[in-house]
């Protein structure tokens, strides 16, 4: 009686993994069958997630167009309708006025997005417009310095600079820098900022500064106290002896 149990139940077992290999066959088979283009339309789909991810402006660009701002002075010239030739001023609100067309924000785009724009707003009054944009007078890039550097303030960025060299131009770290976590503002699209930390500390113990970032006109680094220095004041000097037996 106990062996027919015993050999049914292998049989059943036997019957289970034979119905289970099969069902795994044919789903090898399946996917062997579909189309090549399911494979890129997934890693397209994983690209766009990653895409969305990381949507914001990162720090790795190294040389980015420069983007209107307010006092820029700018020619709108029409190669084929010189009557719209103009020069403008970027306001303070980042618009200018504009022939035609008048109030037209165009702060935080670069000449090529301008041109675009103004091609499209004046399309609703000429023919396929062509129109060129320059920038005549900009406001000279800088960056600002602030925090436990040996000099603050607003500095002229005439070339590339890094984070490291710019503090070097600042004065350099002071005692009480925790330049571990020396902090990078920089403005983005829509009146965002972003923010980026920096271990200067590691790089420069290391020497290694491939993880340095240049700056970009409008940067602003902070460079905060370290704890020791907040602390130090409150520390009695001249009362430590008490805890340190006189040498024999």
């Amino acid at each position: 009686m106990r062996t027919n149990r015993q050999l049914t139940v292998a049989w059943v077992l036997f019957l289970g993994m034979t119905t289970w290999g099969l069902a795994a066959q044919a789903a090898e088979s399946h996917a062997s069958s579909t189309p090549d283009s399911a494979a890129p339309d997934q890693a397209r789909r994983s690209s766009d997630f990653q895409t969305r991810s990381s949507g914001s402006p990162t720090f790795q660009e190294r040389h980015p167009r420069y983007r209107l701002a307010a006092a820029d002075v700018i020619n709108v010239d029409f190669p084929f309708s010189p009557e719209f030739n103009q020069t403008v001023t970027v306001q303070p609100d980042g618009y200018v006025t504009l022939r035609e067309i008048g109030e037209f924000y165009v702060q935080g785009k670069t000449t090529p997005e301008l041109a675009e724009a103004l091609r499209a707003a004046y399309g609703k009054t000429l023919h396929d417009p062509t129109i060129t944009v320059d920038l005549k007078d900009f406001q000279k890039p800088y960056f600002v310095a602030g925090g436990q550097v040996g000099k603050p303030g607003r500095y002229d960025l005439r070339e590339e600079t890094t984070v490291a060299e710019a503090v070097n131009i600042a004065g350099g770290f002071l005692e009480s820098s925790k330049h571990s976590q020396v902090l990078l503002f920089r403005r983005a699209p829509n009146n965002m900022v972003e923010v980026k930390k920096l271990d200067l500390k590691k790089m420069l113990n290391a020497a290694d500064l491939q993880e340095d970032v240049y700056l970009r006109p409008g940067d602003m680094f902070y460079v905060p106290q370290n704890q020791v220095s907040k602390i130090r004041k409150w520390i009695p000097y001249y009362g430590l002896s008490t805890y340190f037996s006189p040498k024999p």
